[in-house]
């Protein structure tokens, strides 16, 4: 039986380059293969030219059988193209629905075979290439959890570009508004200059004819009576413009204050300074501090919130400022106004008696101070000089001379006798909020929103010292009675107690977080109050260190004061109340 030896040839070397086997070795064995009876393979040498040229027929190979238990070639060559197939849908990435095993079964699977076929090389190459997966997802997942974060990041980016471009853009839409503004401002500059300038002369041309008036009554009226009496007697039948009745007006002010300041100086700040009266006040007291206060009374005296509380002197009368621009004298302990003060044109902040408890002043957001005569109960001199709203004010214990603070960054000293400022403290970097005379002598006490406190010497204008300690901005700071201590406290409500004798801190006392806006000693200086933003009034026993409450305002505390005695004490508040503790 003859075979052509192409088709079976092919059909091998497809299957061995399919499954990657050496199957030529089938080839060299054919003899063997045919002694078991399974077939055989006849070797017939064709020449290339035959002389008869008979064409030569293929034998089909229809009758050649597969024994049992050999493969079938065919199926063979089938799988081989499906695996083919398959690794082709794989390259292309076709995801094909299947049941996906579980990873870890198939691995233990395969590690318990590698194992059994002891194939420890395959098994070490297995579990690294099993860790290197394990760490190509991870590194995938952080890969995308940054590629999020770098999209946000990128796209806050944006957003903020876009915020910064229409801020520009609204920015630029304001300079031509402050440009214009900025004309009008320079307008109205020359303006004011013109009219000091027309000011200026018009004073000049009156003081020329006071001078002329005073040279007359002195001996010269026999030249003056020829041009003075027929022209007075037209100027008495013509009727007076504005100009004129002006200029007259202007000349009697004028002539007034000449008569007063033609007698007055500087006045002159006292060597020889007398001892505190409150040392030996302090010595006699020795009774217990009060604590148990209890709300007695309240006093509705206000439109809008109380800013200041402070006692006479000598008298069971206390003087109240708010911020709707009044001050008023109230008589204890029933509550009835005495006197009321207007003037101010913005919110007072602060008052103070004078020693002898007959002159009040009055600081105010107008950038002015006044000064008052309780027994007229109008406005005698203002002070004229801050540039912003003056938060505080104190009278020197001689009664000559008033200080205050401003929201400028400066305090003045003001002289009441020649009605000037005879000085201007300058130092502070922020508001200077509370001042206060150190009593009986020349030092004085500011505290400031920059965080510190500074002791000036009146008579000169110089600091010689400053304390550190605060971490926000001071509200009010005192001298005790004897003035051996003083207390401030700051806008997140701590409190401190300062050495005057070592200017050294002695202790700190948080209250807050609500603001302190001001603290005050009783006459015996062994208790604290301080007025809190939560209505709290708050006691600090000096002595033991213990701290009381007194619950009763409904919203913010701006002051507290004791009574002289201190069997009271007076709060005031946002609302407009003055509460009365007893």
């Amino acid at each position: 039986m003859a075979a052509k030896q192409g088709t079976p040839a092919s059909a091998l070397r497809v299957l061995e380059e399919a499954l990657g086997m050496d199957l030529t070795a089938a080839g060299d064995s054919a003899e063997a293969v045919a002694a078991e009876g399974a077939y055989y393979l006849e070797q017939v040498t064709i020449t290339e030219a035959s002389e008869d040229d008979y064409e030569y027929e293929e034998i089909p190979d229809d009758n050649v059988s597969i024994p049992e238990g050999e493969e079938d070639l065919a199926k063979a060559i089938q799988m081989v193209q499906e695996q083919a197939t398959d690794t082709q849908i794989l390259e292309q990435k076709t995801v094909l629905p299947s049941k996906q095993p579980t990873p870890e079964v198939i691995e233990d699977f395969l590690c318990n075979f590698l194992i059994k076929m002891g194939m420890t090389r395959t098994l070490d190459c297995f579990q690294s290439e099993c860790k290197a997966r394990e760490d190509l997802l991870k590194t995938q997942k952080e890969r995308d959890f940054h590629r999020m974060h770098h999209k946000r990041i990128v796209q806050e980016k944006n957003k903020l570009i876009n915020d910064l471009k229409g801020l520009k853009l609204h920015y630029a839409s304001y300079e031509p508004t402050i440009r214009v503004l900025h004309e009008k401002h320079q307008a109205l500059l020359k303006q004011k200059m013109l009219t000091s300038l027309e000011r200026d002369r018009a004073v000049g041309q009156i003081s020329g004819l006071q001078a002329t008036l005073k040279h007359m009554e002195i001996g010269h009226n026999y030249h003056a009576s020829e041009i003075r009496v027929i022209p007075n007697s037209e100027k008495e039948n013509a009727p007076e413009g504005p100009t004129q009745k002006g200029l007259r007006e202007a000349r009697e002010k004028n002539k007034c204050k000449t008569k007063i300041k033609a007698n007055t100086k500087d006045s002159e700040f006292p060597t020889d300074m007398q001892p505190n009266p409150n040392l030996y006040l302090c010595k006699e007291n020795i009774g217990p501090a009060k604590f148990d206060y209890k709300l007695n009374n309240i006093f509705r005296l206000h439109e809008l919130p109380v800013s200041c509380i402070i006692m006479h002197p000598r008298k069971d009368i206390l003087v109240t400022c708010g911020e709707d621009r009044l001050w008023k004298l109230v008589g204890l302990p029933k509550g009835n106004v005495l006197l009321t003060g207007f003037g101010h044109t913005d919110w007072l902040s602060k008052c103070c008696f004078h020693p002898s408890g007959n002159k009040l002043a009055t600081s105010s957001g107008d950038t002015t101070v006044k000064l008052w005569d309780l027994s007229k109960g109008n406005c005698i001199l203002t002070f004229e000089g801050h540039n912003h709203a003056v938060w505080s004010c104190t009278w020197h214990s001689c009664g000559d001379f008033v200080a205050s603070s401003s929201l400028d960054t400066t305090s003045k000293i003001w002289d009441v006798n020649s009605e000037r400022c005879r000085c201007t403290l300058y130092g502070h970097t922020d508001s200077v909020n509370s001042i206060e005379f150190f009593p009986c002598s020349n030092t004085l006490l500011t505290g400031s929103a920059d965080k510190s406190l500074s002791l000036w010497d009146a008579r000169t204008g110089n600091c010689e010292q400053s304390l550190y300690g605060h971490m926000h901005s001071i509200n009010d700071a005192t001298f005790t009675p004897r003035g051996h201590m003083i207390a401030s406290c700051d806008a997140c409500g701590v409190t401190k107690l300062w050495d005057f004798r070592k200017l050294s801190p002695i202790v700190s006392i948080d209250i807050g977080p609500s603001p302190g806006n001001e603290v005050n000693f009783d006459s015996s200086g062994r208790v604290l109050a301080q007025a809190s933003g939560s209505g709290v009034i708050h006691l600090l026993d000096l002595k033991s260190g213990q701290i009381h409450k007194l619950m009763g305002h409904e919203s913010e505390a701006h002051t507290v004061v004791f009574s002289h005695d201190g069997e009271y004490l007076f709060s005031g508040g946002s609302d407009g109340t003055v509460r009365t503790w007893s």
